[in-house]
């Protein structure tokens, strides 16, 4: 029977590396059962970080070291313990972790365990160089590149690529409304506030004519996403009216357009730039934090509105 990951090519990359990866860890358990060690191959990054420290560690330190989830590494160390294999005791420096080593009885299986290591790192020495004899190299630069440039944003640059952010025009007055205001008027079951009603279909006057700015994100031939840059004094913005088409969702539309709202406020020698958001839109807060927005009580001169829960504030 033919194999399916021959014809999927790289989409199956991480198939493959998980394919090999369970085959060899079958083994390896296998291998422990038949020499008399009650041992997991699993166990084995958390196992040996704790036999090569020469002090307890936290779980914290033991995922930073072999780069692990912070859940596996906890379920790891769960196991170990149940097999007496591990000591945890109270962290006196810090009362929220807790310090970890290896037992007596971890010490002397370490030392039954060293030779059968060897033999495996010799078997899979010979079983990697039929694939290239600088395989661990190689290995070892693409754990780099994922951790520099994750897949996930290496597809979101791919449909970054389509978006083009682009300064408002009076042909594109209609779509600030079909984006903020239909959206707006949705969230807002109707009720919009007075200032939504007179910016939502005169964003050249209530926005560009006292100074600010109004951008549009085109993803391809649609117009796709919004936001506006309203000028609070000579040296801070808020940006208000941000809007991206659901279906082009995760394509980093608002990305770019907060960056273009960073950059015009630079280009503008502000020092501030404010946003108004609402509690429920946790996806929204974790953007603002990332690009380096933090909690902050609004400025006098920000008009509050009513549906307003936090205010959040980027120094420029």
């Amino acid at each position: 029977m033919s194999d399916i990951l021959e014809k999927l090519g790289f989409l199956a990359g991480g198939s493959r590396f998980r394919r090999i990866y369970e085959k060899m860890q079958t083994e390896a358990d296998k291998t422990y059962k038949e020499a008399g060690f009650n041992f997991k191959s699993s166990w084995f990054p958390v196992y040996s970080v704790l036999a090569g420290s020469s002090e307890p560690l936290t779980v914290m330190e033991i995922t930073d070291r072999i780069a692990f989830t912070h859940i596996t590494v906890k379920n790891i160390i769960r196991e170990l313990e149940s097999e007496g294999l591990i000591e945890i005791r109270a962290n006196p420096g810090d009362k929220r972790s807790k310090h970890i080593m290896l037992s007596a009885k971890g010490l002397e299986l370490l030392e039954r365990l060293k030779p059968i290591w060897l033999s495996f790192s010799n078997a899979v020495k010979e079983v990697f160089i039929t694939g290239h004899p600088d395989i661990i190299n190689i290995l070892k630069r693409i754990d780099t590149e994922l951790k520099i440039h994750p897949l996930s944003e290496r597809i979101r640059m791919e449909h970054e690529d389509q978006v083009v952010v682009v300064d408002y025009r009076p042909d594109l007055k209609e779509h600030f409304f079909e984006l903020a205001g239909h959206w707006l008027t949705g969230y807002l079951k109707g009720r919009l506030e007075e200032e939504d009603q007179f910016v939502l279909h005169n964003p050249e006057i209530a926005y560009l004519q006292q100074g600010g700015f109004v951008f549009f994100a085109r993803y391809g031939e649609v117009m796709a996403g919004c936001v506006a840059l309203k000028r609070l004094d000579d040296k801070s913005f808020e940006f208000v009216k941000l809007f991206t088409d659901p279906k082009y969702r995760h394509r980093g539309l608002a990305t770019r357009l907060i960056s273009r709202c960073i950059s015009r406020c630079m280009e503008n020698e502000a020092q501030e730039l404010w946003l108004q958001t609402t509690s429920d839109l946790y996806e929204a807060h974790k953007l603002y934090y990332k690009l380096g927005f933090e909690d902050r009580e609004a400025p006098p001169q920000m008009k509050v509105l009513e549906r307003t829960t936090k205010i959040m504030c980027l120094k420029l």
